[in-house]
């Protein structure tokens, strides 16, 4: 779904994101990326701020189980070092053209790894009882500051209203599939 926003995109202060589609950036990963990669397509989700690229690793052939996740383990890992330079190369173009951060993926079995994830801030401003709930969950030891406070409160959220949420993304990419058969006098 293209996303447009505010603020800080790809290193460059005051400028937006291109609207991107999401076919757009797997064609363009799935050619960027080598096929000896990842076992199955990639898939990429993305927002004004990150792209994450995900892909399957094929599983490593081990004969016990307990084996099976350090296996697993191992193969991400190498995966990563094998890769790092080409990833940061593939990053570096998408970021010039796409006006986000990349991030990776890599799932081998049951054993799932993200790396170079961005955290992006995101100021704003809170009212006395607001601020109060953060200031316990920190009190609590939940959280170790206001801002990771504000991060677990938005994780809950995500996790406890999943299905909601999941309802509105459905909702606004009805929206922006509307607004892309519109008038493009605008653009």
């Amino acid at each position: 779904m293209p996303r447009g926003g505010r603020g800080r995109r790809g290193g460059r202060p005051g400028s937006e994101p291109p609207i991107v589609s999401e076919d757009e950036l797997v064609a363009w990963f799935t050619g960027s990326i080598p096929d000896t990669w990842f076992e199955g397509k990639i898939t990429v989700t993305f927002d004004r701020d990150e792209i994450i690229v995900s892909g399957e690793l094929p599983g490593p052939k081990v004969e016990k189980a307990d084996q099976k996740t350090i296996a697993e383990e191992a193969r991400i890992e190498s995966f990563r070092e094998e890769t790092r330079s080409v990833r940061i190369s593939i990053a570096g173009r998408a970021q010039e053209k796409f006006g986000r951060h990349v991030s990776w993926v890599a799932t081998c079995g049951d054993t799932v790894s993200d790396y170079t994830r961005t955290n992006v801030p995101a100021m704003t401003r809170l009212a006395f009882d607001q601020r109060a709930t953060l200031d316990t969950l920190i009190e609590a030891g939940v959280a170790r500051s206001r801002a990771d406070a504000l991060s677990w409160c938005v994780t809950m959220v995500g996790r406890n209203e999943a299905a909601w949420i999941e309802e509105l993304k459905e909702a606004l990419a009805g929206v922006e599939m509307v607004r892309q058969q519109g008038p493009h006098s605008n653009r």
